[in-house]
């Protein structure tokens, strides 16, 4: 079973997946082996089906979905065989969750340590994704320039995200105390991006939001306070690194600063009376 994980990991990281992606691949098809228990090079489609068919019972439509995305890459371009007939499960279309400004602030303010709250400062004025933050070099940062780079993030692309003037200030404090560190905010390997999850996690309880608050969640309420700022979409698309910007459009729809300002059509007939 581990020559087949091994061979799994070694065709994506060629391909240029991401260490995440790495990761959660390898979950779900090692679990996929331990559940059918035979060989590999006797594995089928049905096997496949029968696999996904039990998650239905524990699991979300997204897990299942990437668990079925994971199954697909292995079937295909690991195993060389067919997935065709396997049906993937089309993702739920709900808004994510967006935090108001005065939260953001109280969330960070709720940080215990210096360092929680400048991952969570950055998380929110950077709109980077957890494992984009976590790779993060001090060389990846132009402070003159208040700007930063991803380095090979989604889709192995690279690309430029803003600095906020006084968390570049603290920044530079905070890296003047690490100088020996190789990542923004860890010595020698990246923190892991459970690490930050479980930073967000603690701090969300300690400022008493109700709502369930991820690492993504701040990224969503940067591009959506973005847009209510007046940023043009294309901008926050880039800032965002989505490939289309179909997928940035839907900040659109979670903006309530922008619904408020549509005028009601029975407030327009009154006004005509």
């Amino acid at each position: 079973m581990m020559e087949a994980i091994n061979r799994l990991q070694t065709e994506l990281k060629l391909r240029g997946f991401s260490p995440l992606t790495v990761r959660n691949y390898s979950f779900f098809v090692e679990k996929f082996l331990q559940n059918c228990g035979r060989n590999v090079d006797e594995l089928s489609q049905e096997d496949a089906k029968k696999y996904l068919a039990s998650l239905y019972e524990s699991k979300s439509k997204n897990t299942i979905m990437l668990a079925a995305a994971s199954l697909k890459f292995f079937f295909q371009e690991v195993l060389k065989k067919e997935f065709n007939d396997v049906k993937i499960p089309k993702k739920d279309k709900k808004l994510p969750e967006v935090l108001t400004k005065d939260e953001v602030l109280k969330l960070i303010n709720h940080a215990e340590t210096r360092k929680s709250r400048l991952i969570l400062s950055l998380l929110y004025s950077s709109g980077l994704r957890v494992s984009e933050l976590v790779r993060l070099k001090p060389s990846d940062i132009n402070f003159n320039e208040k700007i930063g780079w991803v380095r090979g993030g989604k889709g192995s692309r690279d690309r430029m995200f803003i600095l906020s003037n006084g968390l570049g200030i603290e920044l530079q404090d905070y890296l003047k105390k690490n100088k020996e560190s190789k990542y923004l905010f860890s010595a020698n390997e990246p923190l892991t991006t459970r690490n930050v999850q479980k930073i967000v996690k603690h701090v969300r309880v300690r400022a008493e939001i109700q709502k369930r608050v991820t690492p993504h969640t701040l990224r969503h309420s940067f591009a959506t306070h973005l847009l209510e700022a007046g940023t043009d979409i294309r901008m926050i698309q880039a800032l965002l690194g989505h490939s289309s910007l179909s997928t940035t459009q839907l900040y659109t729809h979670i903006s309530s600063d922008q619904i408020k300002k549509i005028q009601n059509p029975l407030d327009s007939l009154i006004e005509r009376q």
